[in-house]
């Protein structure tokens, strides 16, 4: 049964097993290692993506398990075809009582978009999410915030695909709805609250950074670069390369140390919302240069505009329609948006799937255009 040379070797030595049994072991291993390698291909093998000039390290690489890996919310979102109108049907407004928006819409499209939105973001509740547990005839009330807050979100997704299709549809026309950032969930995952100071006996620089929180990306980073950039809209930069300026940093002209610190805050937290690095948008030889930046900074651009568009015009009001146990936890506020409340993690939101192609209802704030 077994190999000559083993019997031999065995016979002279009785008493020692290990050296064959090691050999066999490793060789036995490294072909199973071979094997799986050659069926299964390298767990560690990446792909680039090339942003910028050959030799100058401006790529983006991944670990092909997870570039490939598809998006898992992909699977639980729903989706159905739109009904075409032949131009005689009764309207949602005239059929329902207190429809402030998509009032245009056919009952059969209206009826639609509604159950749509159940399964985006209420799936567990259903329809008494936003309408309560009462008859058909009183759905027309606003008594319960959520529905409130669901019109706000309608004309909002509505906005963002009309006044900011440059950053949505930068590469392909995808646009964006409800499932967008819910993804079956009430509340979004990903949202932010102001949690800087927090009391006024420690206002000075040291408590916003060296808290390693959610916000600052679990490191010694500040913790107030979203709400300074994403909700105040100051303006992002870092300090100057000269060694000596006169005036005042932060006063005339040039960023301090503390706005410095506060954009690269905002920078880490950029590259973990869309799994890149700093090359996706910059020049890595000339930071400083905005003349030589990627295609992809003037989109990442529009999207921190349209951030905080959203956040001043549709979610910050929102604060005095909330209960208490949807506000922030240290100053109460509203929650808001920023890049990961969509991306998620993702270069694109659910890896580019259109989101508008069955809903034309959301893309536009009028009547939308059926195909």
């Amino acid at each position: 049964m077994l190999p000559k040379w083993f019997d031999k070797w065995n016979a002279d030595n009785p008493t020692n097993v290990f050296g064959p049994a090691i050999l066999v072991g490793v060789l036995g291993g490294a072909i199973f290692v071979a094997v799986l390698l050659v069926t299964w291909g390298n767990p560690a093998q990446t792909a680039s993506m090339q942003t910028g000039p050959r030799g100058t390290g401006m790529s983006v690489p991944e670990f092909d398990v997870a570039r490939l890996a598809p998006d898992p919310t992909i699977d639980a979102y729903y989706t159905e075809a739109a009904y075409k109108p032949n131009g005689d049907e009764e309207l949602a407004k005239d059929i329902y009582k207190n429809v402030q928006v998509l009032g245009d819409l056919t009952e059969d499209n209206f009826n639609r978009v509604m159950n749509a939105m159940t399964q985006w973001v209420s799936p567990e509740e259903g329809c008494a999410y936003c309408h309560g547990d009462v008859d058909l005839e009183e759905y027309g009330s606003d008594k319960i915030y959520t529905k409130v807050v669901a019109r706000r979100m309608i004309q909002m997704t509505q906005s963002i695909n009309e006044d900011w299709s440059g950053h949505v549809n930068a590469v392909a026309e995808v646009g964006v709805n409800c499932y967008t950032c819910h993804r079956g969930e009430n509340v979004p995952s990903d949202i932010w609250f102001r949690i800087s100071p927090v009391n006024e006996n420690v206002e000075g620089w040291s408590a916003n950074q060296n808290r390693a929180t959610s916000l600052s990306q679990s490191t010694s980073l500040p913790s107030d670069a979203l709400a300074k950039y994403l909700e105040d809209a100051e303006v992002i930069a870092v300090h100057s390369l000269e060694s000596r300026e006169d005036g005042v940093p932060g006063q005339d002209g040039y960023a301090s140390i503390q706005q410095t610190e506060r954009t690269y805050s905002l920078m880490n937290y950029f590259s973990n919302s869309l799994g890149v690095n700093c090359v996706f948008c910059h020049n890595s030889r000339a930071f400083y240069d905005g003349g030589q930046n990627t295609p992809q900074w003037s989109t990442a651009s529009l999207g921190i505009a349209m951030v905080q568009s959203l956040n001043t015009d549709y979610l910050v009001p929102l604060k005095d329609t909330y209960p208490p146990e949807r506000l922030g936890p240290v100053y109460a506020d509203a929650p808001k948006a920023a890049c990961r409340t969509c991306h998620k993690g993702y270069q694109r939101p659910l890896q580019g799937m259109n989101m508008t192609a069955d809903w034309p209802e959301l893309a536009v704030s009028g009547t939308p255009v059926y195909k």
